[in-house]
């Protein structure tokens, strides 16, 4: 159990700081794109902008734990990490693929990530949307 937190914490933190980033790309968009902006057009574009932005973010993250899951010697090809990376992310939590008894416990860490994350991602989103409602 130990070595699977010591192995994902890293990863986790890589997370942190890809989610930080996205986070921090949307605002300095939303700065230049929104901010002035008041047609239509350009909130549409805008927020189109910054939701690329924040699901980018996240597939890097689906694929940083894949690739992990690829290191471990867990899946024989980069396609079957990742997908079993984006069930754990998304807290699908198929089954249809599971990882061996010593790295199991990375599955649910994964998705506690995936899923604090994705509430990070939401959040980044709405409080953009809400600026740019205010802003009207």
């Amino acid at each position: 159990m130990l070595s699977a937190l010591v192995v994902g914490l890293p990863i986790i933190l890589i997370n942190m700081l890809l989610q930080s980033l996205a986070t921090m790309w949307c605002i300095r968009f939303y700065n230049k794109r929104l901010l002035d902006h008041d047609s239509l057009v350009a909130g549409v574009l805008g927020l189109f902008g910054i939701t690329s932005i924040v699901m980018l973010g996240n597939l890097l993250q689906i694929v940083a734990w894949g690739s992990l899951f690829l290191f471990l010697g867990e899946f024989n090809n980069l396609h079957d990490a990742i997908y079993h990376s984006g069930v754990n992310f998304a807290t699908l939590g198929y089954g249809d693929i599971v990882m061996s008894e010593k790295w199991k416990l990375l599955g649910p860490i994964e998705a506690v990530n995936g899923a604090l994350m994705i509430g990070l991602s939401g959040a980044s989103m709405l409080a953009v949307l809400q600026q740019y409602v205010q802003k009207k």
